[in-house]
This record gives structure tokens, C-alpha cells and sequence, in this order.
């Protein structure tokens, strides 16, 4: 795939607190539209994880790993990717008839009172909400969806 374009495969990370609050971030180029960090894959050998930990730190400030207050650990792999059609506006970054993209969800629990900083060519504006509040507020289905999936994602797993 030439460099000059996006490759369709993505993460989404929905940052979280333990107390079930979400942050949401306004994009730049479509007031508006509340999401949770998203981005694709540099290359194609780029794992998932470190695409996950990249993007959260370019959006947001927040690193992954480098922040005491933010252990790797704390980037869970929920284990489930969305498979959606690219909305026609964001085409044209893809190669020509690519219209689909994979999306792969991660949580990232941070403490209520980490700093944020905004990349202002991305984001405008963030806020925390509780989760369902955040869900509603999301423009992508497969966001919002993965919000709602929080409480679940936090139980302890089975043995």
C-alpha cells in the first residue's frame, strides 16, 4: 500500500476511568463529532498495541507506558474489531476502492484527573461523561457501541 495512503485497518480506544467516566474528543474538521481516539496502523507491521499507545499520545498527551500514572497495563486488547463502511467525506485519504475499514477495540483506564492535551489540528475540544451519556454522544455507531461495553470489559475475567 503506498505510503501516501491510510491503511483501513484502525484501533479505537475507548480512555476511561474506574468510575465508568469517558473521555470524548470534538474533531477539528467536523464540529460536532464526539469520538473516542482513533488512528491507523503506520505500517503494516505495526502492532496493534503500539498503534494504540501512539495515538492516544499524539490526541491526547496521555503516554501510554512513559506516564507512571498510565502503566502499559493499563491499554487492554478488548478483543473484538468492527468491520465498517468508511464514511464517503474520509475516502478519498484510502486507496481507490477501498470503502471498508477494521477497527480494533482497546479500554485505557487513566486516573479522573490526568492532564489532556489536544493535537489542535485534530481536536478542539474534550470532556468526560459518564459512559451511556458518552455513548449517546458519539457520531460513529461502532464507537458508541464500544463505550457501552465498558462495565463489561472492566469485570474480572472468568478463570
Amino acid at each position: 500500500m503506498s505510503a501516501s495512503y491510510k491503511i483501513p485497518e484502525s484501533v479505537l480506544v475507548v480512555i476511561h476511568t474506574a468510575a465508568l467516566e469517558v473521555l470524548l474528543i470534538e474533531r477539528t474538521d467536523k464540529a460536532g463529532f464526539w469520538q473516542s481516539v482513533t488512528g491507523s496502523m503506520h505500517s503494516l507491521d505495526e502492532p496493534l498495541r503500539q498503534t494504540a499507545a501512539r495515538e492516544v499520545g499524539e490526541e491526547t498527551g496521555i503516554h501510554v507506558g512513559t506516564d507512571p500514572r498510565v502503566p502499559a497495563h493499563h491499554l487492554c486488547d478488548w478483543q473484538l474489531s468492527n468491520v465498517y463502511e468508511i464514511y464517503p467525506v474520509w475516502r478519498h485519504r484510502y486507496a481507490p476502492g477501498v470503502t471498508h475499514n477494521t477497527e480494533h477495540v482497546f479500554g485505557l483506564l487513566v486516573p479522573r484527573d490526568i492532564s489532556v492535551t489536544l493535537a489542535p489540528r485534530e481536536h478542539t475540544r474534550y470532556q468526560w461523561l459518564p459512559y451511556q451519556a458518552a455513548a449517546d454522544l458519539c457520531f460513529s455507531p461502532s464507537n458508541a457501541e464500544a463505550i457501552l461495553q465498558l462495565p463489561q470489559m472492566l469485570q474480572p475475567m472468568p478463570q
